[in-house]
């Protein structure tokens, strides 16, 4: 099967969105299907505002569509509400051709934590981008309620796995965790606003607290919180050795629509902490993770958790059956590809 993926999140960008594209494309190519991605760094781009290492492609409908048409998919997939993926609509909505779409992200929550601004400004947006599509593919059970009261009702489950060669409880710890004060508390992802990074860092809590990752609020934060350690970008191995070495995960964000972050850790051995909001609900069960409102009582439940049940629960999450949802959530796409390859 030829599968066109249009993006707006595409490498160098170090986020769960990335992650999951590159797995689930890999995992599809693995499985013999060919696979077009189509990207900010194929066109002239620009910095979004607030967020430099996000690239804002400058692509008209009808070059999208000319890469398109050359490539003859038999579906088509849009990933983020980005320029890119809008200047595919179009020109999927112009020539008749089915899409599907993906909410990946809480767009309308981190709009307003940046600006002030009311999401509800937001959500007819959303609601006019994934109106003509076959299908939104969306990873819980929550995020997909939160869509219906919305409007936004024609969804299907893609769920996100785990890359298991690298994420394992035997993944060789950091040097740096030898020397450090007990429990070791974790966050991996964004260092951004509306990832609530703050909330952990000032959690009244005994031990060390680790930052992995980097983003527009770094500098602000590590100057306002001297004690704890931020370690900038990790991946692969390096990742999963911090998420191996540490005692406990905490995931203070309120606005993610999954957490890929929390099942990698998991699957390390290492629990998690979190508020009780879409995201953790839907992941998280008592054997391997806490939650609470007040971010201190979560951690202090986390922390005994069985290791070895957190990292049985974490391998039940794989890239392949992610990639098998993917594909059954597809629309095929028909008419003028069809009658190309035909010809």
């Amino acid at each position: 099967m030829k599968i066109a993926i249009v993006t707006d999140a595409w490498h160098p960008q170090v986020n769960g969105v990335v992650r999951t594209l590159t797995s689930v494309s890999r995992q599809l190519r693995d499985m013999g299907h060919d696979i077009l991605v189509i990207s900010p760094d194929q066109f002239a781009n620009f910095p979004c505002p607030t967020y430099p290492e996000i690239r804002l492609a400058l692509a008209s409908s009808r070059t999208v569509g000319q890469m398109l048409e050359a490539f003859a998919p038999d579906a088509i997939h849009l990933s983020t509400e980005g320029p890119l993926c809008l200047a595919a609509r179009r020109w999927c909505i112009r020539e008749g051709h089915a899409f599907t779409t993906a909410f990946h992200t809480m767009f309308p929550d981190y709009v307003a934590r940046r600006t002030g601004m009311s999401p509800e400004w937001i959500w007819p947006l959303m609601r006019r981008f994934h109106a003509r599509s076959a299908r939104v593919m969306v990873a819980t059970d929550s995020i997909a309620e939160q869509l219906r009261a919305h409007g936004i009702t024609h969804l299907a489950h893609w769920g996100r796995g785990v890359d298991l060669d690298d994420f394992s409880p035997t993944a060789p710890r950091p040097a740096l965790f030898d020397d450090l004060p007990r429990p070791i508390l974790l966050y991996v992802g964004r260092v951004a606003v509306e990832k609530n990074v703050e909330a952990f860092l000032a959690a009244d809590v005994p031990g060390s607290k680790v930052v992995v990752g980097d983003g527009p609020a770094r500098e602000e934060l590590e100057a306002k919180f001297g004690e704890a350690h931020f370690l900038g970008p990790k991946s692969g191995a390096e990742l999963a050795g911090c998420y191996a070495g540490a005692d406990c995960f905490v995931f203070p964000s309120r606005t993610d629509t999954f957490g890929l972050v929390m099942i990698e850790a998991l699957a390390c051995g290492t629990p998690v902490a979190a508020y009780p909001v879409p995201g953790p609900l839907d992941v998280l069960e008592p054997q391997v993770g806490a939650m609470s409102e007040r971010l201190k009582e979560a951690i202090a439940a986390a922390l005994p958790l069985d290791r070895a049940d957190c990292a049985a629960y974490g391998s039940r999450f794989t890239w392949e059956a992610s990639a098998r949802q993917f594909l059954s959530a597809l629309e095929p796409s028909v008419d003028s590809f069809g009658a190309d390859r035909a010809a």
